[in-house]
C-alpha cells in the first residue's frame, strides 16, 4: 500500500444495533498510522480514510438509544476498498435487505473489487446478500444455530473471532469488531503498524477463537424422545471415568450402532463428542468460579490425565485451562500494588 494514498474505509451503521461495532472499527482504522506517529512526535501517515454511513444517510440510534449521524448515504460513497456492515437490530435482517438498496450495492461493491465485511449480527446482512453462501463465516456465538438454519449455503464457522474467505470478511461478537479491525489493518498496511496502532489503543493484537466466551448449546432443538433420554443419561454421569456408551445403549433398549446414528442425527454429535463437551462445560465453570488446581479441575470432571485434559481444553476454547482461569476466573488483586494497606 502507499502511504501517501489512504485506503478507503466505509463503516455502514444500522438502527437498534450496538454503536460499538460502528465506533470501535471507525476509531482503530483512523489511529493506523497517525496515532502512534501523534504520540511519538513522528510525522502523521494515515493510512485509512475512514467514513460513516448509513442506508439512506439519515441518524440511526442503538438498541440503548445512543444516536449516530452518518457522514453520507451508501449512494454517495463512490469506490471503496472495504465496507464493514455494524450490528442491525436482530429482526431486521429481511426488512433490510427486501426494502433498501443495500444488497444490490453490497453486491456491485464486491464485484468491483471492495473487501466486504460483518460484524456479530451484521454477518446476516451479508448472508442476505448471497456473498457468503459456499463460503466461510462467523458470528456471534449465540447466533450461530439460527444463522445456520437460515443461511445453510455457508460454512459457519463459529469459533473463530475473525475469518476471511474470499474477499469477504467476518467477526464474532460486538468487540470482535476491534479484532477485526485490527486484522484488516494488519492484512492491508503490515505487521508492524497493526502492532503500534494496538499499542496506542492500549488494546491487543487479534484473538483467534470465541469458543472460551459462551456457552454453545449442546445439541440442537430436535424431537427424538429417546435420544433426549440418553442425552439426561449422560449429563448424569458425565463426571464418571467409566461412562460407557454400551451401558447407554443398554438402558435404553437399543444396539450401540442405532444410537451412535440416531444420536449423531439428533444432536448433530456422536455420543463420545457430546460427553467431551459437557465435561469441557463444566470444567469452565469451575475455573470461573473457584482457584482448585488444573489436576483437580480434571478429576472432577472424568479425566485421570491432566495432559490430556490440557490439550482437550485448548483444542474446545483456544485457551489453556491455566489461560481460561486467568482471564474468566475469580478477580485477585494486588492490593499493595494499587496503593492499598491492609487494614488490620
Amino acid at each position: 500500500m502507499n502511504a501517501s494514498k489512504p485506503l478507503e474505509v466505509v463503516v455502514v451503521m444500522f438502527d437498534g444495533g450496538f454503536s460499538s461495532t460502528a465506533v470501535a472499527p471507525l476509531e482503530v482504522f483512523f489511529a493506523a498510522g497517525l496515532l502512534w506517529n501523534r504520540l511519538h512526535g513522528e510525522p502523521e501517515q494515515p493510512r485509512f480514510h475512514v467514513r460513516s454511513a448509513s442506508v439512506d444517510g439519515r441518524p440511526v440510534t442503538s438498541i440503548y438509544g445512543l444516536g449516530l449521524t452518518p457522514q453520507c448515504a451508501i449512494d454517495e460513497v463512490g469506490d471503496a476498498d472495504l465496507i464493514l456492515l455494524t450490528s442491525p437490530h436482530q429482526n431486521a435482517y429481511e426488512g433490510i435487505a427486501r426494502k433498501t438498496s443495500l444488497m444490490p450495492w453490497l453486491r456491485g461493491s464486491h464485484e468491483r473489487g471492495s473487501l466486504v465485511g460483518g460484524v456479530c449480527s451484521g454477518v446476516a446482512l451479508v448472508a442476505e446478500s448471497g456473498l457468503l453462501d459456499g463460503h466461510s463465516a462467523t458470528t456471534h456465538w449465540a447466533l450461530a444455530n439460527l444463522f445456520r438454519e437460515r443461511y445453510p449455503a455457508v460454512r459457519w464457522q463459529a469459533e473463530r473471532i475473525v475469518t476471511e474467505d474470499s474477499g469477504i470478511v467476518c467477526a464474532g461478537g460486538m468487540y470482535s469488531s476491534i479484532d477485526l479491525s485490527l486484522y484488516l489493518v494488519e492484512r492491508l498496511c503490515g505487521h508492524e503498524i497493526a502492532l503500534q496502532c494496538a499499542k496506542s489503543l492500549v488494546v491487543s493484537l487479534p484473538r483467534h477463537l470465541q469458543s472460551g466466551y459462551g456457552v454453545v448449546p449442546l445439541s440442537r432443538p430436535h424431537r427424538d424422545e429417546r435420544i433426549k433420554q440418553a442425552e439426561q443419561l449422560i449429563q448424569g454421569r458425565f463426571d464418571r471415568r467409566d461412562v460407557s456408551m454400551e451401558d447407554v445403549a443398554e438402558q435404553l433398549a437399543m444396539s450401540p450402532r442405532n444410537l451412535l446414528r440416531r444420536f449423531k442425527a439428533a444432536t448433530g454429535h456422536l455420543p463420545g463428542e457430546y460427553l467431551q463437551l459437557l465435561r469441557i462445560s463444566a470444567a469452565k465453570g469451575l475455573l470461573e468460579s473457584g482457584r482448585a488446581p488444573v489436576q483437580k479441575v480434571a478429576e472432577s470432571v472424568g479425566y485421570d490425565d491432566v495432559a490430556f485434559f490440557r490439550n482437550l481444553f485448548k483444542r474446545h476454547t483456544g485457551m489453556t485451562p491455566a489461560d481460561y482461569r486467568e482471564r474468566f476466573g475469580p478477580l485477585t488483586l494486588d492490593r499493595g500494588a494499587l496503593g492499598m494497606e491492609q487494614v488490620s
